[in-house]
């Protein structure tokens, strides 16, 4: 989800779903220790519980990143094991590391040992040719070992040559056996499962299976569709926000924003997808496309795009 689960982005969210967890885009434990820390890590207290995803693999770096997480305020730091970009190869970090599962096992006991919070492992199930379910297991057996009892497991394997980051998370094929497997076979271990789902529906299929369920590119293109979570998901008795509250809600942090210089839209793209499916739709994204980029523009041009949007006869629209 790099260039999408940014700051702006989860406050949106957090206007449509309370307590779904959300992460951050990875960040490398390279600009983490090096960089700007409150660009690349700082956070509104609103977005929380928020997890902290970092790639790397040095133990005493990702450690060090770890402790910086913490002292922010992020409630977990997940480590990514699962991105199969050229440029993550490069740095010997993501999915190529499920080759190396006695190094991630280092990195995670040293995470562990720095923090009191959990951390966690995102990961495929496999990668080019070393992706039998035995495999797989092996990694999680040798990680767990380490001290991570949490594993969210991308259902399909990454090729790391021939194919692009947009290839992998569509051409090789879903295999949420092999994930149902492994909770079968390590019960004592928070398994959780990631790739193709768009639904609360598939949602709620998959916990029969196994502990949670992780949502990715659909909850961009679809992000309404948690508005129900709190009540499809963790059996709370709550009235979904409508989509017009949701947009109306994010008027003062946009302000708040905007006052600073930020440009609109960095924060408004986040929110083109929140009439997906609704009358309305396509005015609503063109009209917050073509004035957002207008600099010095504020939550007026939300109002806007929010008034070419009709509202249903009972008041909620979208629903």
């Amino acid at each position: 989800m790099m260039d999408r689960t940014d700051r702006h982005f989860r406050y949106f969210m957090r206007q449509i779903t309370r307590r779904t967890l959300l992460y951050t885009e990875m960040v490398t434990s390279a600009a983490i220790v090096h960089g700007d820390r409150q660009h690349l890590l700082g956070f509104s207290p609103e977005e929380k519980p928020l997890v902290l995803q970092v790639g790397g693999d040095n133990p005493r770096q990702l450690a060090e990143c770890a402790c910086i997480g913490e002292d922010m305020g992020y409630d977990q730091i997940n480590l990514n094991v699962g991105c199969p970009s050229s440029r993550v190869q490069d740095g010997n970090f993501g999915a190529c590391l499920m080759a190396e599962p006695e190094r991630v096992a280092r990195a995670v006991e040293a995470m562990l040992k720095a923090v009191n919070i959990p951390v966690t492992v995102k990961h495929r199930i496999g990668i080019d040719d070393c992706d039998r379910y035995e495999d797989m297991a092996n990694f999680v057996s040798i990680v767990s070992e380490a001290g991570c009892q949490h594993f969210t497991v991308h259902a399909r394997k990454a090729w790391l040559q021939g194919l692009s980051p947009k290839d992998n998370r569509n051409i090789p094929p879903l295999r949420y056996g092999d994930v149902h497997r492994l909770k079968e076979e390590f019960p004592h271990l928070f398994i959780e499962i990631n790739g193709g789902f768009t639904s609360l529906e598939q949602v709620h299929q998959q916990l029969e299976f196994v502990d949670a369920v992780m949502i990715g590119r659909a909850a961009y293109d679809n992000p309404y569709m948690f508005a129900k979570a709190e009540g499809e998901i963790y059996d709370e008795e709550v009235t979904p926000p409508t989509r017009h509250q949701v947009a109306k809600a994010m008027f003062s942090y946009i302000d708040y924003w905007a006052a600073k210089g930020q440009k609109l839209n960095k924060i408004t793209r986040h929110m083109l997808q929140l009439f997906t499916g609704q009358p309305g739709s396509r005015a609503w994204k063109r009209y917050l496309t073509e004035k957002s980029c207008i600099p010095g523009m504020d939550s007026e041009v939300v109002r806007e795009a929010l008034a070419l949007v009709p509202v249903a006869e009972d008041g909620e629209s979208g629903r």
